[in-house]
């Protein structure tokens, strides 16, 4: 019935910072960007080279999410990466700190947690 995700959609607080984040630190590519005068917002999508997408929104006035404490509803965004030493530490050089390492106790993988620039958590897992 379901083959996968196709995008994940975030609004964000500050689309020139937010684009950054995603194009320059993470490697998003842009497929598509537009701004949409009726709704004073833009709209970009993003790819990583498996496919999988990212709609970055603006909106004026959007209200803030809770972080923290956690809320209920989406809990975070995870990445699949191949080396999670030499991601961290690719990230750190844009100036992204990340929490320290930890191993999931079920499969035994590596993991870590990071930020975007709204604070949206954002996980590494080691494939």
């Amino acid at each position: 019935m379901l083959n996968g995700f196709h995008h994940v959609a975030i609004i964000c607080s500050d689309y020139p910072r937010s684009k950054h984040f995603y194009t320059k630190v993470l490697g998003f590519k842009i497929i598509a960007e537009n701004y949409r005068d009726a709704r004073d917002s833009y709209k970009c999508d993003l790819a990583l080279p498996d496919g999988s997408q990212i709609e970055l929104f603006s909106f004026p006035s959007a209200p803030t999410r809770p972080s923290r404490p956690e809320a209920q509803g989406l809990r975070h965004l995870a990445f699949k990466v191949n080396n999670l030493d030499s991601t961290i530490k690719k990230l750190a050089e844009s100036g992204v700190e990340c929490e320290p390492v930890r191993v999931d106790e079920y499969t035994g993988k590596r993991f870590t947690f990071f930020q975007d620039p709204d604070e949206l958590p954002l996980e590494l897992y080691e494939l």
